[in-house]
């Protein structure tokens, strides 16, 4: 798989582990100690050839997503399974098996500036993903399922609006995994 955008990543193994399934160029933010100065080159590489941010799928990587999606507008953002990125001990992109991140690759997203509500919030409380005792679950279902990644209530409901997923789509996504 040949991927022109830079691919953002934390740290060198990451790198590594791309390059060794992915003919792409990275960029390590070095973790969470990303810089302005990084943030500034993420943004001028995002206007010259673009970029995918994957990041690892726990705390500190969804925080360094955050922070450049916030300063760098119109990002991809690529998202792999936590149960698919880990060792024992250890969660990254660089643990992953090629397959799963050729496939994260494959399915990405991008963060909107202005955000249209395509997804009502009354609806997506009604079916059980937040305040349930099975909301957690549930999100973690449909949020791997459209590789949009596992998350918190409303950023699962701001990325399904990322996707233009509509109401009734919503309710048939539910009847799918949930029936």
């Amino acid at each position: 798989m040949q991927v022109k955008e830079i691919i953002i990543v934390e740290g060198v193994h990451d790198s590594q582990k791309l390059k060794t399934y992915v003919d792409c160029d990275t960029l390590e933010t070095g973790g969470t100690k990303l810089t302005k100065e990084r943030l500034a080159l993420i943004a001028l590489l995002q206007k010259k050839r673009g970029v995918i941010i994957f990041t690892d799928p726990d705390v500190p990587g969804e925080r360094i997503r955050s922070w450049i999606n916030e300063a760098v507008p119109g990002c991809k953002n690529a998202f792999i399974e936590k149960r698919k990125a880990r060792t024992k001990r250890k969660v990254g992109v660089e643990h992953a098996c090629g397959a799963d991140i050729i496939e994260s690759l494959r399915h990405v997203i991008t963060y909107q500036e202005k955000q249209s509500e395509t997804l009502r919030w009354e609806v997506f409380m009604r079916m059980g993903f937040s305040g349930s005792k099975d909301s957690k679950h549930r999100r973690e279902i449909l949020g791997n399922a459209l590789f949009v990644g596992a998350c918190n209530a409303k950023t699962l409901w701001k990325r399904l609006n990322m996707l233009g997923i509509s109401d009734a789509e919503f309710m048939q996504l539910c009847k799918q995994y949930f029936s």
